[in-house]
């Protein structure tokens, strides 16, 4: 039997902050005490740990990964939008396939940019490419309820393959479909020490 194909979808604002959330310094009044770069991780490394760690009794295969964030306004953030830049080139020069989509302003810079849309992308990514046959397995890393959808979708779509499975951080919340069970890969404090980015975006 030919391992199965893993396709790894990472919503990167989301995987971030749960990353720090997980494994960040606290401070007293529960503010996270880490540098802005903790919580980055390298992408390709962490597809490539979730394939080396398959169910019992499963070869896996990396064929790709694929990550969706947003992109600050080169106007209103030229610091950030430059980081940004910088931060999915590195992506894609190790192989990610990368989507984005401009951050939403409402009353900057009172109020912060919000992500709009990614969920969305993310989701017809897991639909369509399961439908095109371009994974047999599908891993979510994100806990964003709003993937739901996408989620029930191929698992009811397909009796076997292909199939979706979810991952999340040791001690962080799982994102899960009531009725459905899914195989989560349960990516602990070494593991994320391990693929950890601790590049600096935004130095010149």
């Amino acid at each position: 039997m030919p391992p199965d194909r893993v396709a790894v979808f990472i919503d990167a604002q989301n995987l971030y902050k749960r990353a720090r959330g997980a494994f960040g310094a606290r401070a007293t009044d529960g503010t996270i005490q880490e540098p802005s770069i903790f919580g980055q991780i390298k992408p390709m490394e962490l597809g490539q740990l979730i394939c080396d760690r398959p169910p019992p009794g499963y070869t896996r295969e990396l064929k790709q990964v694929r990550v969706y964030t947003g992109r600050p306004d080169s106007t209103k953030q030229p610091k950030g939008y430059g980081a940004n830049l910088a931060q999915c080139s590195a992506w894609e020069k190790a192989g990610v396939f990368v989507t984005w989509r401009t951050l939403r302003y409402h009353d900057w810079p009172t109020s912060k940019p919000e992500e709009k849309g990614i969920d969305v992308a993310l989701a017809i990514d897991v639909v369509r490419l399961a439908i095109e046959g371009e994974y047999d397995i599908g891993v979510v890393c994100s806990s964003d309820t709003d993937l739901r959808p996408a989620l029930e979708y191929v698992h009811n779509k397909f009796p076997s393959l292909p199939k979706v499975e979810v991952m999340c951080w040791t001690g962080g919340k799982r994102l899960s479909v009531p009725g459905i069970n899914l195989w989560c890969h349960m990516v602990n404090r070494a593991d994320f020490d391990a693929i950890s980015d601790n590049t600096d975006y935004t130095a010149p």
